[in-house]
């Protein structure tokens, strides 16, 4: 063990004031003195780096020292965020921060500890009134003419991580962070950091803590993106909040819209932080949603919504007979499409109006809003840029994320979606028919599209890199027999069009393939999207694909 890294550890062990943490670190520092192999190789992996902090903000494990989340990191974070705040603020004004938090482990300690060292920096702090979805958040910092936002949460993540999402009001209307503002966040976090002890730096608790009411505009507005139409009385739907915070803010936004409440998930109804019935939150992970296929086929549901635990995503799933448990979940690009086509015959004929989708998702979009005579926009992955598409009324990612009501909230917001999904049920109740209707009539006016993905988790995140290496060294001209008639790498991408460490394969049967490594996970994800004349044939084609990409993948790690 180097001198270095033991006086790093004591130096951190000295600023903590998180009595958990400290013992933690203590323990690890007594073995790794003595030489305990374990500890010392647990040492470096906490000290060697820190968390990034990205346009994403800060997400990871939770435990002591600088590559992990943690009081101490937070504090250099919130500190750090004040100065930039401060340094950007017109003479004279004072910026206001708006603090929420959600259920995992240590939120409401990270998000107080936020507010009290914002208006210790001389900002104004306004700390959400109790745990609530991410998309309040960013609803509250535009309600509240905020100059910034902070969200603590890890969305989906495992259950011990955590994560401090930053968002900016004024003209960026409370998205979230984009280049250059995040290297510039980071840089005064970092000097915060080389500036000595954290227990130094200047607090209050004269941060204020917001009413109810801004919950309250929050379902009002949401609640008026889809009003019960009349078809609507003998629903009959499944939800659970998959352990995390969106059951209260939905319930009531369900009942002011005038839909009849789900039969519920219990035993995944209320935030817990262990989320003690999944291995990973999230509804697309095997096995997350079988608690709520089994409570819809007790009650013969005629379809599931699920939220992640920040509520901040939406699945949707649908009666399949064809599947082992009798469901079937939708794809992100399945929902995408049937939210977007609602969002296109809205709009179309609304001067400047326009779809936008990151360039991993569905090509669909791009039809949809060609046949109604919209403007589309393919970014690259993050609602931090899909919510600053020019004049967007609606935008969606692969990954369960969809925008439908950019009015009131700048980014990706699952309960605001699950209302939309409900008006759509609604209406096609009204006729006769389901959603697995919708998404065949979807076919049929804007073409039959299917979509596919595979990813390679690694626990070693050097694959990734030579996997990517690999792919621009040696680039593969063929896919299962299908010949690559154009391949584009994103990090050399032309002024003005998206860049970043995306490779893009185009087919010759007009199939795209598209690989990048995730933003958030240990993962490379390879994205499959194919167009035919009909459903089946497109499904087949993504099939084929699929087994193709695997095939590449294993040859070239």
């Amino acid at each position: 063990m180097s001198e270095e890294r033991l006086a790093q550890a004591r130096a951190w062990l000295r600023q903590d004031p998180d009595h958990e943490t400290r013992d933690e670190l203590a323990g690890l520092i007594t073995r790794a003195s003595a030489g305990d192999d374990a500890a010392v190789a647990e040492l470096d992996d906490r000290f060697r780096t820190r968390l990034e902090f990205g346009t994403a903000g800060l997400r990871g494990e939770l435990g002591a020292g600088s590559n992990r989340m943690n009081r101490v990191l937070v504090a250099q974070a919130a500190a750090g965020f004040a100065a930039y705040l401060r340094e950007k603020a017109d003479p004279g004004h004072t910026p206001t921060v708006v603090i929420g938090y959600d259920g995992r482990r240590n939120s409401r300690v990270f998000a107080t500890d936020s507010a009290e060292l914002f208006v210790g920096a001389g900002l104004r702090a306004i700390l959400l009134p109790r745990l609530l979805p991410t998309p309040v958040l960013a609803f509250a910092v535009r309600h509240f003419g905020a100059d910034a936002g902070v969200m603590v949460t890890a969305s989906h993540n495992p259950p011990n991580d955590n994560g401090y999402k930053v968002y900016l009001g004024g003209a960026d209307q409370g998205s979230q962070i984009v280049a250059p503002a995040d290297a510039e966040i980071a840089a005064h976090i970092q000097r915060t950091a080389d500036s000595g002890s954290v227990a130094t730096l200047p607090r209050s608790t004269t941060y204020e803590t917001a009413g109810e009411d801004v919950v309250d505009a929050y379902v009002a507005a949401t609640a008026a993106v889809a009003p019960a139409p009349a078809g609507s009385s003998g629903m009959r739907w499944v939800y659970t909040a998959m352990h995390g915070v969106g059951w209260e803010t939905l319930s009531r936004i369900v009942r002011e819209a005038g839909y009849p409440q789900p039969f519920v998930v219990d035993e995944q109804l209320t935030p817990d932080a262990t989320f003690r019935t999944v291995s990973f939150p999230n509804p697309e992970e095997p096995g997350a949603m079988d608690l709520s296929f089994a409570r819809a086929r007790r009650v013969k549901a005629d379809f599931i919504l699920a939220n992640d635990p920040d509520a901040d995503r939406l699945a949707v799933a649908v009666p399949d007979d064809s599947a082992a448990d009798g469901w079937r979940r939708l794809t992100g690009n399945e929902v995408g499409l049937l939210l977007g086509a609602r969002a296109a015959r809205a709009a179309a004929g609304t001067p400047g109006a326009s779809l936008a989708c990151s360039l991993v998702s569905s090509p669909g979009l791009g039809a949809v809003a060609a046949h109604h005579g919209l403007e589309f926009h393919e970014t690259l992955t993050g609602f931090k840029w899909i919510s600053r598409a020019p004049g967007i009324v609606f935008g969606f990612e692969e990954a369960l994320g969809y925008l439908v009501n950019p009015e009131t909230v700048r980014d990706k917001d699952g309960v605001s979606a699950a209302i939309a999904v409900l008006g759509l049920a609604a209406e096609a109740r009204d006729r006769g028919a389901t959603l697995i209707d919708l998404l065949d009539e979807l076919g049929e006016t804007y073409g039959h599209y299917a979509s596919g993905q595979v990813s390679v988790r690694v626990e070693d995140l050097s694959v990734i890199g030579d996997v990517m290496l690999s792919l621009r060294s040696l680039p593969p001209t063929h896919i299962t027999g299908r010949t690559i008639t154009s391949a584009e790498d994103l990090l050399q991408a032309a002024p003005g069009q998206p860049s970043g460490d995306v490779l893009r394969y185009r087919l010759g049967d007009g199939s795209r393939v598209i690989v990048r490594p995730s933003g958030t996970e240990p993962k490379l994800k390879v994205y499959i999207d194919a167009r035919a004349e009909s459903a089946e044939a497109a499904r087949e084609a993504v099939a084929e694909l699929e087994a193709g990409v695997r095939a590449l993948l294993d040859e070239r790690s």
